[in-house]
């Protein structure tokens, strides 16, 4: 294609980088996998899924400077937008596994072909002034737009179809490249050294933002404290746009290993913030900025700052940074998410020496015989302390032989112990434990945070059959947990132990407890937004795998239940008196979906809103009506 020599605005450079944004994070990041969740793809298949997107992305990132076909930048871009729109609408049609497999494959192959020839040739596309501030803009609206309070909290259908029409249209976008003759920016002579460096320093920041987002998105506590609520969401749709453009600012004035480095301490600081429940409000202040300072560099610096000279290097260098940096960074920060539930203090503290040794390694090389001695106090201290390390003895007892396979496991990373009072928590979780039991641990295992629920009463809320089931695979029995499969404590009798343990966790005033909890109803107004359609897709999502007459769990571990769950589908219908009214039964099936069936394998779903299990609860009585029909 000839480039003509014409003075543009760079309109079209701007629009086409926020709606690129809005794709990924409206649609491929949030709206298709509440897709999945809806249709039950969770475990293993939602594994399998996400593998094929970043296969797809991965492969075609890389291909994109090879291919000989479609040289036209102009034509691969619409290519790409026309083949992200057309996987945005596939997503409405009843999704299998293979369709799903086959849409998360386009979906990477299609970001990959329009991300790497986007940035590519953005210098054509941005016209002849202020380069950097349209990147930091088109970057800031993207996330503007995805943070609008109506738009995050549509249904994933909506979110696909208002992402899918604005992909195919942008096809007709006005784009068209000019032809410079000077480069926008001074280069220096490339190294590959350099180039290394800033392809980690960007896997390490997808790494710590994927890992944040899954980490929000999947714990309802830290959820509601950053983008539940309108205010919250206005707040960072305000960040974003600002901290894109201070980014543009700071990448002018400083270059783009400076931003990098800011970006790591404010994202790595949110990171770590989000390991206690009381540093919420800051985290959710910190993750944004971070998120947006690096996202303009992601697009300004295979564009426009990289140390090439030609479109063909460019393309080269933004296949590598997407592929790897881009794809395989947010892999491994999901499954560092999924595996682990935070990010670990360990990992920040490393993946920073990406950004500081090129600052320190000066002060290093002069001063290698105190580095030497360091290390060998820092050594010396280390074995020190292992030495004096106490032998533990072996527990005389199932419970205490749990109690330290709880300690050695690191459940208290995600699990506190303790009723926090006039919270709540009281009403979650049980009755406050006296100060007097929890002085009298050894060692005390209260814990100060939360990924998981608190276990100060767990065994009255879960049995001893569900506790296994949910060891062996958390995802599946709880439909939000991001808790790691350990099942391989079942291999030998610590499995036994650690649910002797957790039994044990209940205090002689939970009765009481559990009486007073038959009393408590869902707020009023939860009903005015509570639907049949949402209670479905809930039950898919909690209930199911229970419920459901070919339901995972329920196939897997009908031996183990005292009672195999009723069938929700069809019935029969337990724990409902026939003679109560209504509005009675939904109450009473709403008790039992928030605080379970004591007794028995049944748990309670104690995180979710009154709305939620409103909308459970009319589904259930609707299936309960209608099987009553046909019998």
């Amino acid at each position: 294609m000839s480039r003509t020599e014409v003075r543009t605005s760079g309109m079209s450079g701007i629009a086409l980088v926020a709606i690129t944004y809005i794709y990924f994070l409206i649609f491929a990041q949030f709206a298709f996998l509440q897709r999945l969740a809806e249709i039950g793809i969770s475990g293993t298949r939602f594994k399998i899924v996400m593998s094929a997107m970043a296969v797809g992305g991965i492969f075609f990132s890389l291909l994109v400077p090879r291919l000989n076909i479609c040289t036209s930048p102009v034509m691969r871009i619409r290519v790409g937008l026309g083949a992200c729109g057309t996987t945005a609408l596939l997503s409405l049609l009843p999704i299998s596994l293979a369709l799903a497999v086959a849409v998360a494959l386009l979906i990477g192959a299609s970001l990959g072909l329009l991300t790497v020839t986007l940035v590519a040739n953005l210098l054509e596309l941005m016209g002849d002034r202020g380069l950097l501030f349209k990147i930091g803009l088109g970057t800031g609206v993207g996330y503007f737009v995805c943070n609008f309070p109506l738009l995050f909290r549509s249904k994933p259908q909506t979110q696909a179809e208002i992402v899918g029409v604005l992909c195919l249209a942008a096809i007709c976008l006005p784009v068209r490249l000019i032809t410079r003759t000077t480069p926008a920016f001074a280069s220096t002579t490339p190294t590959k050294f350099s180039f290394l460096r800033v392809l980690a320093s960007f896997t390490a920041l997808v790494w710590l933002d994927s890992a944040a987002f899954y980490i929000i998105q999947n714990t309802p506590a830290l959820k509601a404290g950053t983008w539940q609520e309108s205010a919250h969401l206005w707040g960072n749709a305000v960040l974003h746009l600002a901290a894109a453009l201070a980014g543009a600012w700071w990448l002018r004035k400083k270059g783009v290993s400076s931003v990098l480095a800011g970006a790591f301490v404010i994202l790595g600081s949110a990171c770590l913030l989000l390991l206690s429940p009381n540093s919420i409000l800051l985290a959710s202040i910190l993750y944004p900025i971070g998120v947006s300072l690096y996202s303009v560099a992601l697009v300004a610096y295979p564009s426009l700052l990289a140390p090439t000279t030609s479109a063909a290097e460019r393309t080269r260098q933004a296949g590598w940074i997407y592929a790897v940096g881009g794809w395989c960074g947010s892999v491994l920060g999901i499954g560092m998410a999924q595996n682990l539930g935070h990010v670990p203090p360990a990992f920040v503290f490393v993946a920073g020496a990406v950004f500081l040794l090129p600052y320190l390694w000066p002060l290093f090389a002069h001063r290698k015989r105190e580095l030497s001695l360091t290390a060998i106090l820092l050594l010396a201290a280390f074995g020190l302390d292992r030495s004096l390390q106490p032998i533990n003895t072996v527990a005389a007892s199932s419970v205490e032989r749990g109690r330290q396979v709880y300690i050695s496991e690191g459940c208290i990373s995600c699990h506190s112990q303790y009723i926090r009072p006039n919270t709540a928590d009281v009403l979650m979780w049980g009755p406050v434990e006296s100060m007097q039991r929890l002085r009298q641990q050894r060692p005390p295992l209260i814990g100060n945070r939360r990924q998981g629920p608190d276990l100060s009463e767990v065994g009255s809320r879960r049995s001893s059959s569900w506790l296994k089931a949910h060891f062996f695979n958390p995802a599946e029995v709880s439909g939000a947990s991001i808790m790691p499969s350990f099942g391989f404590l079942f291999r030998d009798q610590r499995g036994a132990d650690l649910i002797a343990y957790l039994q044990s966790l209940q205090s002689p005033e939970v009765q009481q407890h559990i009486t007073e909890e038959k009393h408590w109803q869902p707020f009023p107004l939860s009903r005015q937004s509570a639907t049949t359609v949402k209670g479905q897709r809930l039950y898919l999502r909690y209930c199911a795998t229970c419920h459901d007459r070919n339901g995972h769990t329920r196939l897997e571990w009908q031996s183990n239940f005292a009672q195999l769950p009723a069938d929700l589908t069809n019935g029969p219908f337990h724990y409902l008196p026939l003679s109560d009214g209504e509005q009675d039964r939904l109450i009473r099936l709403a008790q039992i979906a928030k605080f379970g069936i004591p007794a028995t394998d049944m748990p309670g779903h104690e995180y979710l809103p009154d709305n939620q299990l409103v909308s459970i609860s009319l589904w259930i009585a609707q299936n309960e009506a209608q099987s009553s029909k046909s019998r």
